[in-house]
Formats: structure tokens, sequence, C-alpha cells
């Protein structure tokens, strides 16, 4: 991932991207916006963070360019409450600071899985790997994320359906919100399997084909599946705010973990008879 994403680097490019996010007025610190006489930076200073985690600064700037490993879980317990990180993010940070990356996993969809989304078939479900390829769906579920069954409807890659279909943003009335969401869980995926040319290569892929992909990739966003309400837009259905869990399928030895998402919504609501009538 010339250019994009190097594992030797990830750790310091991960401190840098999040330490331009912090306010330096939400750290306490003074001096003024930026561009002014008084700060031409965006977020932190390295002395600042480092003054703020309680460790000498050209140890972190050691961090940052690569040049220290393996910094202690007191330093790493320090750094997170200084950028203010969540609970993905600092996950994350311990996923780099170790620098043990996990082996390519493979992929196998099991007979037990496969029952489970063909009894699953009054709600719409997929599932997705590491890269974010849907590798399984039901009919309802491909049916609402936009054809997924049918050949060549639409890319079965969900970051590159994001990025590179304009379609997407049909689908996606909130497409900021799910494009961050995209690249937040391949940075995830990047920190745990670097060795992943087919990870590696999406990356590198989107990250030339999409300045909105590298602007958000910039940011240092990190996002790990979780649970909560998407909006989706459906050409039959129209337009649904529904509930959506997401749920991990544990992986065998060398396997890869994958993650069944099914999206719900109340009986007696407009979205369940929507969801009614697109299974019709």
């Amino acid at each position: 991932m010339d250019g994009i994403y190097d594992s030797r680097r990830a750790l310091g490019g991960f401190l840098r991207a999040r330490r331009g996010r912090v306010a330096p007025e939400r750290a306490g610190i003074g001096g003024g916006a930026v561009g002014s006489k008084r700060r031409r930076v965006r977020g932190l200073r390295r002395e600042e963070l480092a003054q703020l985690a309680g460790i000498s600064v050209d140890y972190y700037v050691r961090l940052e360019q690569g040049r220290a490993t393996a910094p202690s879980a007191e330093v790493l317990d320090a750094l997170s409450r200084a950028l203010g990180l969540d609970a993905a993010e600092r996950r994350h940070l311990d996923t780099l600071a170790a620098g043990r990356p996990d082996p390519v996993p493979r992929q196998r969809i099991g007979p037990g899985l496969r029952r489970a989304l063909d009894a699953m078939d009054g709600l719409p479900v997929f599932v997705t790997n590491h890269r974010l390829d849907v590798v399984a769906w039901n009919p309802l579920g491909a049916a609402l994320m936009g054809g997924l069954d049918v050949p060549g409807r639409r890319d079965a890659n969900n970051a590159r359906f994001v990025f590179l279909d304009p379609a997407a943003r049909d689908l996606h009335p909130d497409w900021e919100a799910r494009a961050a969401e995209a690249v937040g869980q391949l940075r995830v995926a990047a920190g745990r399997h670097p060795d992943d040319p087919e990870l590696t290569g999406l990356i590198a892929e989107l990250a030339d084909a999409s300045p909105e992909f590298r602007r958000i990739w910039d940011s240092g966003e990190v996002t790990m599946c979780a649970a909560g309400r998407k909006r989706l837009r459906h050409p039959v259905a129209g337009l649904l705010e529904l509930d959506f869990e997401t749920l991990h399928v544990p992986a065998g030895p060398g396997e890869s973990g994958l993650v069944l998402h099914v999206f719900s919504a109340a009986e007696d609501s407009p979205e369940a008879a929507a969801l009614r009538k697109l299974l019709a």
C-alpha cells in the first residue's frame, strides 16, 4: 500500500492522525485558532501530547517516526487518555503497538451458517469478511442492499460499492457516515492482517480512485462493527430506518471470523410493513 499504508509506520501514522483531531482547548491548552499568529498547527503539537501523556518529547517523536517499538501498557494508557480514544480506537492502538500481525485467514461458509441465513427469511441478513466482501446473504438481505444476488448489479465488496458506485449514495442517505464506517473497519483489518495482499490491494485501489476515501483514511478513522439504527433507501420499499445488529461468527483454526449483519423493525412499524412488501 505504497503511499497509503505501511505496517512499519502504522502506529506513528495513527498517533499523528489522532493528535491532529484533538482540539487544544479540549485538552486545556490555549493558543488561538489554526492559522493565527499564535497557532499554525491543527490539533495538538507533539510536545503538547507528550506533556499531557506524561512522557518525554523525544520518546514520543520516536514513536511517531517508528524508531521506538513495543511501548509499555502504561504509555499506551496515557496516550489513550490524552487522545480521548474510544474502546475501538484503544484496541486498534494495542494491535499496532504489539506488532504481531494475525495470519491471513481463510474463509469458510459452513452449513450451519447457511441454514441460519435461510431460517431468518423475514429479516434482511448478509455476511461480510474482514475485507468487507459480502460472502453470503438471504434473499431479503440481497434485495435490501442493492441486488447482491443479481450478477453485475453491484460490487460484492461493500467498501468498493460505497466509494466507487454512484448507486451507493441513493441506497445510503447518510453516505458520509457509511463511508467513514467502511474506512474505519478496513483500518482495523489492516492493523490485524497487514500481510493480506487482497486487503492491501483493495485499500491502495480505493485510495487511488477516490479522494474521499483518502481524506477519511488520513483522518485516522477506526470503527468496530456494533449495533444501532441505519437509514436505507430502496426503490420499492422506500426510505427505511432499521435497527441493526452485528454478530461475530467464531472462526476455526486458520479461518476468518465472519460478521453477520441483521436488520429488523418493530412489528407494527411502517418499516416492518415495507419489509414484508419487499419480501413478497
